[in-house]
């Protein structure tokens, strides 16, 4: 059935760079908020409960939209979505270099949000169509520029904007351009797609679904559990290692954001494995090992010193991050004639676990503190065991 759809077209190589070029501006832009939290928390007085309260109003307007998006997107497609979605993202970023008070970042973390949950769905869904075939491979592309994207950004706003202050994120207007140009590329091939495919385009690569409704509906609930014990670990680390490591260790902020850097830049290069590596072995196995496998390194983090801390961090991210694109392309095997709604939905879910775990971890770090917050969080990534469960669907698709 693969070998048809494989047949169809070669791969838009241009396309797929500059999706990958799309999502990495995009994310990067998007780091601008946890990266500004010990700014924003010096220059307001803020708590960690705030903290984590600026990251759910961040997750929810990121995860709520995104499946509707991609429902009314998969129906009727729009040509201009990636540019709509980099205007949300400019106007956030100008709310947040300027903004008073933290009712002003609430709404400058909502706005950069919607950005976030219009991109995703939509350059996940052209990143299918630009495939011809080689789904895993063309979603690495795609994610590994998010990925390095979001690694980056600490590093650049370490140098830019935390010597000098907040105001200083005015500088990231001029990759908001960069990022008009790059995505009005990818909207002319889109464009370009929709006129040659049209309405039949669907009937062309529809497939049946794998399993049957009762188990695939059982299915989608252990990959949600599953993205769960995921996030739990990650947001640990996008949203407090910082201050992790300013109070264990009491390294300067500028530092804190370099060693950011360094886990970040591993999460990018373990995205860029997930996918290629699901194509050969299967997705579940590449799941089952990415989640469970980061269990040695993420119980061992809390008992060393700064630079095997580093280390740690570092082996969690790769490994943990390589679930991701094998999470994705499994579920929209799932449900292959949905792929927008299924790719909003899942980047969405996560986005949302991301606000919720977020909100609540702040709380737990101002009743309990830091450090014991990190050794409990260190035993989330053992649910992973629980993908021993999913059905293989590369060999029901065979």
């Amino acid at each position: 059935m693969y070998d048809r759809e494989k047949n169809m077209a070669a791969v838009a190589m241009p396309v797929l760079i500059a999706l990958s070029i799309a999502h990495f501006l995009n994310d990067l832009l998007q780091t601008t908020v946890t990266s500004a939290y010990p700014i924003i928390k010096d220059d307001l007085d803020l708590s960690f409960t705030q903290i984590g309260s600026i990251t759910f109003v961040y997750q929810i307007a990121a995860s709520v939209f995104q499946p509707l998006v991609g429902m009314v997107f998969d129906r009727r497609p729009f040509k201009g979505s990636l540019e709509l979605a980099t205007t949300f993202t400019l106007l956030g970023i100008i709310c947040l270099a300027l903004a008073p008070n933290l009712a002003g970042i609430y709404l400058a973390v909502f706005t950069i949000g919607v950005g976030s949950s219009i991109i995703h769905p939509e350059a996940s869904r052209i990143t299918s169509l630009a495939s011809g075939g080689k789904r895993g491979l063309a979603q690495s592309i795609f994610q590994v520029g998010g990925n390095f994207g979001g690694a980056v950004g600490p590093l650049i706003i370490a140098i830019t904007v935390v010597p000098y202050g907040r105001s200083h994120f005015l500088w990231f207007v001029v990759l908001s351009a960069v990022s008009y140009a790059v995505t009005a590329f990818i909207s002319r091939w889109y464009n370009s797609y929709l006129d040659t495919h049209g309405r039949n385009s669907r009937a062309a690569v529809f497939r049946p679904r794998p399993l049957r409704m009762g188990a695939t509906v059982a299915v989608v609930v252990l990959i949600c559990v599953l993205i769960i014990s995921k996030y739990i670990y990650l947001e640990s680390l996008k949203n407090y290692y910082t201050f992790y490591l300013i109070e264990k260790f009491g390294v300067s902020v500028q530092l804190s954001q370099v060693f950011l850097f360094v886990f970040l830049a591993a999460t990018a290069a373990g995205t860029l494995v997930g996918g290629p590596v699901g194509d050969r072995i299967g997705r579940k196995y590449v799941i089952l090992l990415s989640i469970a496998g980061t269990a040695p390194f993420s119980l061992a983090m809390p008992h060393v010193g700064l630079a095997a801390t580093v280390v740690m961090s570092f082996c969690s991210g790769f490994i943990l991050s390589s679930a991701f694109p094998a999470i994705l392309l499994y579920a929209q095997e799932l449900l292959p004639n949905k792929l927008g709604m299924v790719s909003g939905l899942f980047f969405g879910f996560a986005f949302g676990i991301g606000g919720i775990v977020a909100a609540v971890l702040g709380n737990l770090i101002d009743a309990h503190g830091i450090e014991f917050v990190y050794r409990m969080v260190a035993w989330s990534p053992l649910i992973g065991i629980i993908a021993v469960f999913l059905p293989d669907l590369q060999k029901k698709l065979r």
